[in-house]
């Protein structure tokens, strides 16, 4: 199976990631692992795209927030494949605008979610990337406007070119400090939990597409951040503006990139153009 070329998307069991795994299904010359959390809604989105689509994707279960989860399915993907040619970190979530969980907790589980668990992902699965591979990162235009609301001197270290991963952790691990101390607002943060975590894997994408090049200079891997847009969604409700197919529409032209492209890589990526960070 090493001559097999593999694609995995997690959290792919509803919303974007299911049309994620629909639309590779449709387009990918590979295998396709649809991943989620709970087996049963995993193998149950498989089965409906088998069944009522006529598709073939596989099933592997991943919970992101579970280290040994994550190295199994990187254990699983390197004695099978020999690696990973195409990784979609789609899983995350976010709370709902009128929900009254208090925003120090919501803080605290967006982030261990949507940045650090998505960081325990790439640390994992980061080096299996097969050369040529394709490395995205959903993120969110929130993370662009969450930038903007930052104070001038959180915006300057976000923009820079040489911030360092453990500089970015520590940076998220304030910000949930501050939510708990009620002194976010007075740090210079943005009163959006989900803007900030989303503001971490945007950045965490410029770091790693960086340390790719300083390690595996050549092998033609390109690593990016992209916004899906407004996607009806369990997350986003019903009056967003895209479907979920057409909320895949960037992430998998990312996935896609032929292998002699060479760019975009390390960007943010918005209805298939860089978004200058």
């Amino acid at each position: 199976m090493a001559g097999t070329k593999v694609a995995v998307v997690t959290g792919g069991n509803k919303g974007i990631g299911l049309a994620i795994v629909r639309s590779l299904c449709k387009q990918y010359h590979g295998d396709v692992y649809l991943t989620a959390r709970n087996p049963k809604l995993g193998e149950e989105a498989v089965k409906a795209l088998k069944e009522q689509e006529g598709l073939s994707p596989l099933f592997h279960q991943l919970d992101i927030n579970d280290l040994q989860s994550i190295r199994t399915l990187g254990d699983f993907m390197k004695e099978k494949y020999g690696g990973i040619d195409v990784l979609i970190n789609n899983a995350g979530i976010a709370f709902k605008v009128a929900d009254t969980t208090p925003f120090d907790v919501q803080a605290n589980v967006t982030l261990r979610t949507n940045f650090f668990a998505t960081r325990d992902i790439c640390n994992e699965l980061l080096p299996l990337m097969k050369p040529h591979g394709r490395v995205v990162n959903v993120s969110s235009m929130a993370s662009y406007m969450a930038l903007g609301k930052c104070g001038p001197e959180l915006q300057q270290v976000f923009r820079s070119d040489t911030i360092t991963e453990e500089e970015l952790v520590k940076l998220m691990e304030k910000f949930v400090e501050d939510t708990k101390n009620g002194n976010h607002q007075q740090q210079g943060w943005p009163n959006t939990a989900y803007g900030v975590s989303k503001i971490g894997v945007t950045v965490l994408s410029r770091i790693q597409a960086r340390s790719i090049n300083e390690k595996r200079n050549g092998d033609g891997i390109l690593l990016n951040a992209c916004c899906p847009g407004w996607v009806r969604t369990d997350m986003a409700g019903p009056n967003a503006t895209k479907s979920p197919d057409e909320g895949a529409e960037t992430p998998v032209y990312l996935a896609l990139l032929p292998p002699d492209v060479h760019l975009p890589h390390g960007q943010l990526v918005s209805e298939k153009k860089v978004v200058p960070w």
